[in-house]
């Protein structure tokens, strides 16, 4: 019996929804320009504004680890969260102020706000490897 689309649509990634390297590269560019806005956690960017080197590999590594979390082809081969995050004492409310900052670059990006939760629960998943206040 053939696949319906409900079936054939059951099995695209998030990697897939959000629009493949590509889609997580536009969300990662504006998010990066947002929290270099954001007053509650612009001081943590701020020093690399004139290290355009520094600010594009850590939107790279951003991209890589959100490509590989969301069912992407590659596999992440960076440090984890908990070891990219270690010793930067980031409060919860930085860490929120960053995951609104993804969620209203996605909101932006005319993402629908169902895939937007999904994101939202992966980044909440991930705050206690992040966040050591």
């Amino acid at each position: 019996m053939p696949r319906s689309l409900a079936q054939d649509l059951s099995t695209v990634t998030l990697f897939e929804k959000l629009g493949g390297a590509a889609g997580i590269r536009r969300i990662v560019d504006g998010t990066v320009a947002a929290h270099m806005r954001n007053p509650v956690i612009k001081a943590r960017f701020l020093p690399y504004e004139d290290r355009p080197e520094r600010v594009e590999e850590i939107k790279q590594h951003t991209c890589d680890f959100f490509a590989a979390g969301s069912g992407g082809p590659d596999a992440y081969r960076g440090r984890s969260m908990a070891e990219a995050h270690r010793d930067m004492d980031i409060a919860p409310e930085e860490y929120e102020a960053a995951a609104d900052d993804i969620m209203t670059t996605m909101t932006a990006l005319n993402y629908d706000a169902a895939l937007r939760d999904e994101v939202y629960a992966i980044l909440q998943s991930l705050k206690a490897e992040i966040v050591h206040k």
